[in-house]
């Protein structure tokens, strides 16, 4: 039986890779593919690297609630801060705050994917990484390097192999884009297992200083900034 559920998942995952790539990424595409995982052995082995890092078993064990942004209060921080600095992201970007799909968090790995998706955009903000196919490239390498988490691997994955097949154009630079995540996620603590809501004041260099986060993607032609002084 746990083949047959296993065999069942991975072809839902090839369909679901396929979908995203038609829709160039629509998010809720992208949440049934993260909720696909939910139950495998590779979400129960990325629970397990979680709880490994530094600070993920009291977060998980306490059930640190999901990220609920206000954004007008965000805006009224100093520039240069967290808070300031993501708030701004969302409002410029004109996304929606509470983009992620609402998911209960009873179990272990509800909870880990929920506080992922909920603090994907922060990770943009503190790494430097563009939110334009090469820099999500590059963000979503750091979680998948840093504990593993199923979407994240094969959406990695798959970009270089589709890039590499269909878009040869785009394989250098989405090839760099995620080396470069892969780098920060070795030399950085666990941005997963960190407590954002607690710093919103606090500059985002004295943030990545204090988790040894020392070459953001910031001027990187997939950086953040890059991306916001063109737009």
């Amino acid at each position: 039986m746990g083949r047959f559920t296993e065999a069942l998942r991975s072809l839902n995952n090839l369909k679901l890779l396929a979908a995203i790539g038609r829709s160039g990424g629509e998010l809720s595409t992208v949440a049934d593919l993260v909720d696909n995982f939910l139950g495998s052995p590779q979400m129960a082995d990325c629970v397990r690297r979680f709880r490994a890092v530094p600070g993920g078993n009291t977060l998980m064990d306490g059930r640190y609630p999901p990220l609920q942004p206000d954004i007008a209060s965000l805006l009224t921080l100093p520039e240069g801060t967290l808070g300031r600095r993501y708030a701004s992201l969302i409002k410029q970007l004109g996304y929606d705050p509470e983009f992620f799909r609402p998911r209960p968090i009873e179990s272990e790995a509800h909870w880990l994917t929920q506080r992922i998706a909920t603090t994907h955009d922060i990770h943009h903000v503190v790494s430097g990484f563009g939110t334009e196919p090469e820099g999500e490239s590059g963000v979503l390498a750091i979680t998948a390097g840093q504990i593993g988490f199923p979407a994240y691997v094969l959406l990695t994955g798959a970009s270089q192999l589709a890039n590499f097949r269909f878009r040869l154009e785009q394989f250098e630079p989405v090839s760099r884009a995620m080396a470069h995540g892969f780098a920060i996620a070795r030399q950085s603590q666990c941005l997963a297992a960190v407590r954002w809501e607690e710093g919103w004041d606090k500059p985002i260099q004295q943030w990545r200083q204090e988790l040894g986060l020392s070459d953001p993607a910031d001027r990187e032609p997939y950086g953040l900034d890059q991306q916001l002084q063109a737009g």
